[in-house]
């Protein structure tokens, strides 16, 4: 559930992000920048995903925790 929630969020965020550049440079908004705004939220939910299977879920105190 976590994944289909990260990528809607960054399909949305992405979305805007390039709604509110393309605004700002006075350009069309069209299904160019929509198709791209969805490649970039697809990389981007990945890289955060990776990211989240690299780094470790313990905390710095549990890890070098001795047990006695």
């Amino acid at each position: 559930m976590k994944y289909i929630v990260l990528l809607v969020w960054s399909a949305i965020l992405f979305s805007v992000l390039n709604y509110v550049v393309s605004a700002i440079n006075n350009t069309p908004f069209g299904m160019d920048q929509v198709k791209t705004g969805l490649l970039f939220s697809l990389v981007f939910s990945a890289v955060i995903v990776i990211i989240g299977m690299i780094i470790p879920s313990e905390s710095p105190k549990e890890v070098g925790a001795h047990k006695e």
